[in-house]
């Protein structure tokens, strides 16, 4: 079985929950696309951990973790992580896997990204500063230094030295303080002592897994709508993050995938800047904020929030090819006396489709709205669907018929016993 895990919204949608939930049964946990920019959050037994790098399914004892080679690494972040996970008495030798094939983010990557959203000033494009949008552009344009690289240390020094000269250069111009070429150098040849263990050609380590059936999850990171070419660009993430990103990214080929696990947040959420169509600005949102913790895993900044939108998570499901859904943060409504759904845009008195829209679009277009009554009961403790109150099952069941597409596991809380399964046995 090989199943993948997709955000259908802005990010943030609960996934890595869902992941650890997953993968009691995988084999083999992958990240595929993306880079530390991701953060995806288990909670077991009160105790949280924040993932950026490491694929979240990792906790669990037989599940063995790949970082595959859509992925870019920031070492220090991936070393980080590492060392906190054994700290929690969580070996990963012979259980964490990186490719060869990964990018490396510099700091001259982080120095750049920060330039620029500093050039755009009122323009910013809210991106978290994490170098993943230059690193992504040096991939493209043949100037990315890859782990490869980082394993042939006389390659790397010429390649990074030259790289920075020129990186240099254009910091000088922001008026950005220049990079350190030997001080970095210094640093990353620590950072190469510590990774070349986890070193392994990921390619033949999953296909070999295929070939011996071996349970396979792949984790997907960001969601849809931030996704290099379905977003409204430039409002977006540096790699694609529909499932097409699966073969790219990991080398697995789609006509293995058999199951698209696509993850639907109760509500909406998103970090950053740009259109968000049924965003709320009231006190409702800053309800909602609270109650559901709404803060950037990974930069900390309260998140933006709105109505659940499937017009969006529609477009979602249709590209990924969704098999099953999952709701996620449904426990954070409780208390909402009215929520409302969005099931289409109107642009100038005319219906028009996500797919349609580019970022001025969905800042102009007016959403379609029907209205459901909340509930006021804790929902943490449901284990059945029968168990949810009858409205929370009457918004849930509307999403399903919306969307065409069946609910298999609805989240009821945080921490990982916090669930319905509505798989049949």
């Amino acid at each position: 079985m090989i199943q993948v895990v997709i955000g259908s919204q802005w990010g943030d949608e609960g996934k890595g929950k869902i992941v650890d939930l997953l993968a009691k049964k995988a084999d083999y946990t992958v990240r595929f696309h993306g880079g530390n920019n991701a953060g995806h959050t288990v909670v077991v037994n009160g105790k949280k951990y924040s993932f950026h790098l490491i694929p979240s399914g990792i906790l669990n004892r037989n599940t063995k973790g790949v970082i595959a080679n859509g992925t870019i690494i920031d070492p220090e972040v991936l070393i980080g992580e590492i060392d906190q996970l054994e700290k929690e008495g969580i070996q990963l030798k012979n259980k964490l896997f990186i490719s060869p094939r990964c990018h490396l983010i510099m700091p001259y990557h982080k120095e750049l990204d920060e330039a620029y959203e500093n050039a755009r000033g009122k323009n910013k494009l809210g991106t978290t500063r994490r170098g993943i949008g230059p690193t992504y552009a040096d991939k493209v344009s043949y100037n990315g230094i890859r782990v490869y690289e980082l394993m042939n240390w006389k390659i790397f020094v010429e390649k990074f030295t030259f790289q920075a000269n020129i990186k240099n250069k254009i910091l000088k111009l922001f008026k950005v303080k220049p990079i350190n070429i030997q001080k970095e150098l210094k640093r990353y040849k620590g950072f190469k002592e510590k990774i070349v263990p986890y070193i392994k050609d990921t390619f033949l380590l999953l296909q070999n897994a295929i070939k011996n059936k071996k349970n396979i999850l792949l984790e997907g990171a960001h969601g849809v709508m931030l996704d290099i070419d379905f977003s409204p660009y430039p409002f977006s993430t540096g790699s694609n993050v529909v499932t097409g990103a699966v073969n790219t990214g990991s080398g697995i080929p789609l006509s293995k995938v058999n199951e698209v696990w696509v993850v639907v947040k109760a509500y909406l959420s998103r970090v950053g800047g740009g259109p968000l169509p049924t965003e709320l600005l009231d006190k409702q949102a800053d309800y909602i904020r609270e109650k559901g913790q709404e803060y950037g895993t990974t930069t900390g900044r309260p998140r933006r929030i709105g109505w659940l939108d499937l017009e969006g998570v529609k477009f979602a499901c249709e590209v990924n090819g969704a098999t099953k859904l999952v709701i996620t943060k449904t426990d954070i409504l409780s208390g909402v006396s009215e929520i409302k759904i969005c099931i289409g845009y109107y642009l100038e008195g005319k219906k028009i489709s996500y797919s349609e829209c580019g970022y001025n679009e969905l800042a102009q277009l007016i959403p379609r709205y029907v209205t459901f009554k909340g509930w006021k009961e804790n929902i943490q403790n449901a284990r059945k669907f029968g168990d949810l109150p009858k409205n929370c099952q009457k918004y849930l069941r509307f999403i399903e018929s919306f969307l065409k597409v069946p609910i298999a596991i609805v989240s009821t809380g945080a921490d990982r016993q916090d669930y319905i399964s509505l798989l049949k046995a």
